[in-house]
């Protein structure tokens, strides 16, 4: 487990880094889009600061499947592994400051060696295993454990995102959050 998690960070220290020498900054104002349905995602994105929803629409809602906020990595996985239009839009919920890389440069550096291969492989294990975990929340029937699982794993998240993302995240509405958080 600790050679997993030092392999972890490794890969995203190279990442991060690629991040610094690029240096391609954005600034988004709440309500802006990083991307949207139907576009084909190009890049990895750092959040500096500030916050993000990935979501999807259905007929009758938003469905948020994912936040980044301070330090975090996000974008559209499946679009842009597989160079497909996304089904997701990136929206900024305040203020956010984001940098990003394109897809080519990340490449040239995971298929530089095979350290790097294996690093980005042990990554991509880990952002497989937060999904599976987000699908377990949506399986527990109890609004309050849904609730204490994600804090578990981001104890910040009230911290960065207003409480109606949270509840929609939690697919709850916001008075049963609030009756949760405060019971």
């Amino acid at each position: 487990m600790i050679k997993k998690e030092i392999s972890d960070q490794a890969f995203t220290q190279k990442v991060l880094s690629l991040f610094e020498k690029e240096n391609d900054q954005r600034v988004y104002s709440r309500g802006d889009f990083l991307l949207q349905e139907g576009q084909v995602e190009h890049h990895l994105y750092f959040i500096e600061k500030g916050a993000v929803k990935l979501y999807y629409l259905t007929e009758f809602e938003e469905r948020i499947i994912r936040f980044g906020y301070d330090g975090s990595l996000i974008n559209s996985l499946s679009s842009f592994l597989n160079g497909s239009p996304s089904e997701f839009y990136i929206e900024a919920i305040r203020k956010t400051y984001v940098k990003r890389i394109p897809k080519a440069l990340l490449m040239s550096v995971i298929t530089k060696n095979y350290q790097s291969v294996t690093q980005y492989s042990k990554f991509l294990e880990t952002v497989l295993i937060h999904q599976i975990d987000r699908e377990i929340d949506l399986m527990v029937s109890s609004p309050t454990q849904r609730l204490e699982r994600v804090l578990k794993r981001s104890p910040d998240l009230f911290k960065h995102v207003p409480l109606k993302y949270i509840a929609s995240y939690l697919r709850m509405n916001p008075e049963t959050l609030s009756r949760i958080r405060n019971s």
